[in-house]
């Protein structure tokens, strides 16, 4: 059995809009990274986020990038007591979805935990991160309200 989980919201704007709001940068940046993100999501790339409530940036590799339809990236797992005493990764999926009716639906998945207490534990952690992550990038995009301002700091 491994460790994954999805969510999902949907976006009332086009799927352009919604992808661009998570690919640049400058955009992440207004309502997701709090501390900054530097870099556009383009397959290859490591990019880096800053968050106020862990503060430092996390080195995010880029793994696939379909534009309007997929972000696929890995970075370092939040467990601080990993089975082996080695640092590991995760993986995390974004897919697009233009719905009839113009919005966007936005999944996240993420996998790579192992089945251990501090594993399970930073797998709920980060799906805690991820729903807010798109009740965020929901406010923003539709509304240019940014729920994380203040919120960790």
């Amino acid at each position: 059995m491994e460790l994954k989980f999805r969510v999902s919201a949907r976006i009332a704007r086009p799927v352009e809009e919604v992808f661009e709001a998570v690919a640049d940068p400058a955009r992440l940046s207004k309502y997701f990274t709090t501390g900054g993100a530097v870099g556009r999501l383009e397959t290859g790339k490591t990019v880096q986020w800053d968050f106020a409530d862990f503060p430092g940036a996390f080195p995010v590799q880029v793994v696939e990038v379909e534009t309007n339809r997929r972000i696929v990236i890995r970075w370092g797992a939040n467990d601080k007591s990993p089975p082996d005493g080695q640092p590991y990764e995760t993986t995390t999926v974004f897919t697009f979805s233009p719905l009839e009716d113009g919005r966007t639906l936005v999944t996240v998945e993420e996998s790579g935990w192992p089945e251990t207490e501090t594993g399970v534990k930073a797998a709920f952690g980060n799906c805690q991160g991820w729903s807010q992550m798109l009740d965020a990038l929901k406010a923003w995009v539709e509304h240019g309200i940014n729920l994380r301002e203040g919120m960790y700091v």
